[in-house]
């Protein structure tokens, strides 16, 4: 929702650059990531069309700020989980990742996104990156798998395709085909992987 009224620039230095982000994550939320421009921002946050430029010079300064800061939330998840379900870290690893999607879907369209966030370019992006596979390296180090690389990647590849089609709808449209529901294919490929992770 737009913020209307009198412009606000009296917001403290960090907290105008935690609100831009804020607003930008709203907007791709409610209309999708080429809503997001820092004029628009500017408007959401209720601030002058010049604020966003004291912390991001361009918009994919802004986008990849986005993106670092799922990253690390991600890996703060994954990390989470390593402390608790060790015994049955893969399928763990993919519900991870997609509750993560779920409860973020404006950082999840911009994560992978590198076009958009330009990691190349911001270096706080890519460390983030390295932090989040870093979580993932740590949470299967004491899974029991002759190649913990391929089992990483697949366990990587099937969250990130759950997570899409679920926030493209996708997995209901499926669901339906089967006569079943999202939820319930979901924990059929988790029930899937563990048997899977089990005999690697």
């Amino acid at each position: 929702m737009s913020t209307t009224g009198k412009k606000r620039d009296t917001y403290h230095h960090g907290a105008l650059r935690t609100e831009l982000v804020d607003a930008s994550v709203r907007l791709i939320e409610s209309e999708g990531i080429g809503s997001v421009s820092l004029r628009r921002v500017a408007r959401e946050a209720g601030v002058s069309p010049g604020a966003p430029y004291h912390h991001f010079p361009n918009r994919a300064a802004l986008l990849s700020a986005i993106a670092a800061q799922g990253f690390r939330e991600l890996a703060a998840d994954i990390d989470a989980v390593g402390r608790t379900t060790r015994a049955a870290a893969a399928p763990a690893l993919v519900r991870c990742y997609l509750d993560f999607a779920r409860r973020r879907p404006g950082h999840f369209q911009v994560m992978w996104r590198h076009e958009l966030s330009e990691p190349e370019k911001h270096p706080d992006v890519q460390s983030a990156m390295e932090e989040a596979f870093g979580a993932l390296a740590r949470l299967l180090h004491d899974v029991d798998a002759e190649d913990q690389a391929g089992l990483g990647t697949m366990l990587w590849a099937l969250g990130h395709g759950l997570a899409s089609l679920t926030l493209d709808h996708q997995l209901d449209h499926t669901a339906l085909k089967w006569d079943t529901t999202a939820d319930d294919l979901v924990e059929r490929c988790l029930t899937l992987v563990s048997g899977l992770a089990g005999r690697s």
